[in-house]
């Protein structure tokens, strides 16, 4: 049977030093829990499948504060694991400095670039499945009024936000979308309660779909969109099934893929920079049983062209994060 060993705080130091099979692989979650139904969730997906489908072990971590991050980037290097797999752009500083300390060591980072020589880095291009379900929401709407709803403010969670703008000016040049961000600190991230009363405010605002990129905060936009009757769109993990037919997709950034990758190649993996787009399934739409009674024929058909014409370069979306600006608003 699998062993999966789940360390927290002190006991967490201890297990490090007394446990754990060499080169196992490692994962670090980042705040917020591996079981917040949508970027950490996916990850442990990802490395629960790899578990499952070879009879291998790891180790994880939920972090309980910012100081553990170093903490248990060093145990789990000098434990032997190998790669040691962190979710997360917060990490990427931190990695940084303790990367060159450990050059045996294979370190996987996902949402940040760390220019080491045994580092893997993951980046998604989240604005081309943004601009997906940009154009399924303005499909979907009545009212011509959308919204959106990220968590941390910060360039990567605008680059969600300007590739859903894209998309649904695409569909309909005269939409108005309706943003706001919960907050500037990581504490945005797991916040349902704001991000109710953000989705309340959107909603007062005449928008009847809603998207998030907001982490665990998301949880809220999605339950307050199903209880005041229109759609919301989910993020990173598939979040159709929480509300099955409030949900109208989900924005599917397969941070899963990227975690399975890693172990699969264990102390082999690649080293540089690893970009997952719509040209090799790093992001989608979902669709499934929760949500195909909301996805018309006509808004597949017109999502998928513009899937086919971004994969194969016919169509550009604009990249926030390329110059900290966005075509559209």
């Amino acid at each position: 049977m699998t062993l999966m060993k789940t360390l927290m705080g002190a006991a967490a130091t201890l297990a490090l030093s007394t446990a754990g099979a060499l080169a196992d692989p490692a994962l670090i979650y980042d705040l917020g829990g591996k079981f917040d139904k949508s970027f950490n969730e996916s990850a442990h997906n990802g490395a629960s499948r790899w578990a499952e489908e070879t009879g291998g072990s790891y180790n994880e971590v939920e972090l309980e504060s910012e100081a553990q991050r170093e903490q248990f980037m060093r145990r789990f290097a000098e434990n032997g694991n190998n790669p040691v797999v962190m979710v997360g752009f917060a990490f990427g500083e931190t990695l940084g400095e303790v990367a060159p300390d450990y050059p045996d060591t294979k370190f996987v980072i996902i949402d940040m670039v760390v220019e080491e020589p045994n580092v893997r880095s993951v980046v998604f291009n989240e604005h081309e499945g943004s601009y997906l379900v940009g154009m399924m929401a303005a499909m979907a709407s009545d009212s011509g009024t959308v919204g959106f709803i990220g968590g941390m403010d910060i360039p990567l969670i605008r680059k969600f936000a300007c590739g859903y703008v894209q998309g649904v000016k695409a569909a309909n040049p005269d939409a108005t979308v309706i943003q706001n961000m919960t907050g500037t600190t990581p504490a945005a991230w797991n916040d349902p309660v704001k991000g109710s009363e953000l989705t309340k405010a959107q909603i007062s605002q005449g928008a009847d779909v809603i998207y998030h990129a907001a982490g665990g905060t998301g949880t809220g936009v999605l339950q307050t969109a199903a209880d005041e009757d229109v759609l919301g769109i989910g993020v990173d993990s598939n979040q159709n099934y929480l509300h099955p037919g409030s949900v109208l997709t989900s924005m599917v950034k397969r941070v899963d893929n990227a975690v399975y990758d890693a172990m699969s190649a264990g102390e082999d993996v690649e080293t540089g920079l690893n970009v997952m787009g719509l040209s090799n399934d790093g992001v989608a739409y979902a669709l499934d049983e929760h949500n195909e009674s909301l996805v018309t024929a006509d808004m597949r058909e017109a999502v998928d062209a513009a899937a086919e014409k971004i994969a194969n370069g016919k169509l550009e979306v604009h990249d926030y994060m390329s110059d900290n600006t966005c075509p559209v608003s």
